[in-house]
């Protein structure tokens, strides 16, 4: 019988995670709602991931631009009173991404067998955040699905564009770092050899080597004589960081480390807080509930540190104080996100408000990644130039010896 993790909401909406063991995920849901739970994501847990040229190439993921077209095609449809089942077809058999066309298949048996919209998505937790489907069961809820799906797509092109700007900032150095560590394994494993080679048959096996050149040589003897151990225990360890990273404590430690280093210290802070304050904002103007909000928000941000402080702010909520004071009184959040959640609250405007508090955020991010991308760029080309002029002298200092000697 295979197994389900889950992540569910209770009578408190408080999240609890489990795993359980049932036929399929419809007995699954069945089981989580007479323990009374909410489902909020499923997905079968396996132990290990065969290799397959689906995972290989990412064929059954659905991309960001795939799912905003969807979604904005789904709410002028339901808008114009087109019947969702009738929808929902008409994307499938229309849709350019196969992953899409398969999951849109699944959903519409869901609906056609008289399930939500909202539960229906909730089982290909891959393809739909828990923000989409929250905002999704709300929409449905309240009678405004064609409203919320277009908030939704707004959503998601945010989020998009602000992922593909990091992504088109840390390209330039991310390549210029993949250059320097390939060049420099080049230079040890061939270049250095040969040139210490030469230096010694022109000197003599007595010839007094500078500690440079020694150190060179040094360094590539052993990359050259145990490449084979070298390599992969190197290997090794990136994997092992990779996986441990993984871990809940790994995530919680490297997420801590990330808020300390200065540059990009500034830009984390400022996507969580723009997700924070954007879909906080999506999920109150579809009706969801505060304690919901928090709770859904803060599994969407993307960040464990920011995530535990809006969990520990649900609870102090629940509690009786406004969101605002408990916002106000943790410094990972700036004073005017306090002050702009204090005027929503006075006027009952919230969503609006943290609508702008996002704007703000967003651009201030484009500023901080180009301010952190002109950084990177002259660091890396010092670092690639300082490692030239090292293998340099290392090479140029015995050949000046050796030319003194024979003067």
């Amino acid at each position: 019988m295979p197994k389900f993790a889950y992540i569910a909401t209770d009578a408190d909406h408080k999240p609890v995670n489990g795993v359980t063991e049932q036929l399929d995920r419809a007995n699954v849901i069945a089981a989580l709602t007479k323990q009374g739970l909410r489902p909020i994501s499923i997905r079968e847990a396996k132990a290990l991931s065969g290799f397959s040229l689906d995972n290989l190439f990412n064929s059954n993921k659905v991309k960001p631009d795939h799912l905003v077209m969807m979604t904005r095609q789904l709410s002028a449809m339901v808008s114009a009173g087109v019947p969702i089942v009738r929808s929902l077809t008409s994307l499938a058999e229309h849709s350019e991404s196969p992953a899409l066309k398969k999951i849109m298949g699944e959903v519409i048996k869901d609906v056609e067998g008289g399930m939500g919209l909202g539960d229906a998505l909730a089982k290909h937790p891959l393809a739909f955040s828990d923000v989409y489907v929250n905002m999704v069961r709300a929409g449905e809820a309240a009678g405004i699905l064609d409203e919320i799906l277009k908030r939704l797509a707004s959503q998601q092109e945010k989020n998009a564009t602000i992922r593909k700007k990091i992504k088109s900032a840390m390209a330039y150095p991310t390549v210029l770092i993949f250059i320097t560590i390939l060049a420099f394994f080049g230079l040890m494993l061939f270049v250095i050899p040969q040139i210490g080679k030469i230096i010694t048959d022109l000197g003599g096996p007595d010839a007094k080597l500078p500690g440079i050149t020694l150190f060179m040589l040094a360094i590539s003897n052993l990359l050259t004589g145990y490449w084979f151990i070298i390599f992969p225990l190197l290997g090794g360890v990136a994997y092992g960081v990779l996986r441990y990273l993984r871990t809940p404590k790994g995530k919680v430690q490297f997420d801590n480390l990330t808020l300390r280093i200065p540059g990009i210290k500034t830009i984390i802070q400022k996507v969580a807080l723009a997700r924070f304050a954007r879909t906080f904002s999506a999920l109150m103007g579809a009706g969801v509930a505060v304690l919901e909000c928090l709770h859904v928000t803060a599994r969407s941000v993307g960040n464990t540190v920011y995530e535990n402080a809006l969990n520990d702010a649900a609870v102090q909520v629940k509690n009786g104080k406004p969101l605002s004071v408990v916002i106000g009184d943790n410094p990972l959040f700036p004073p005017i996100v306090a002050q702009m959640l204090s005027v929503g609250e006075e006027t009952g405007q919230t969503d609006t408000v943290l609508v702008k508090v996002a704007d703000f955020y967003e651009e201030e991010v484009d500023v901080a990644i180009e301010g952190l991308s002109s950084i990177i760029e002259p660091v890396m080309i010092v670092i690639m130039g300082s490692m030239v002029g090292l293998i340099a002298a290392s090479v140029m200092t015995p050949i000046a010896g050796l030319a003194q000697q024979i003067k």
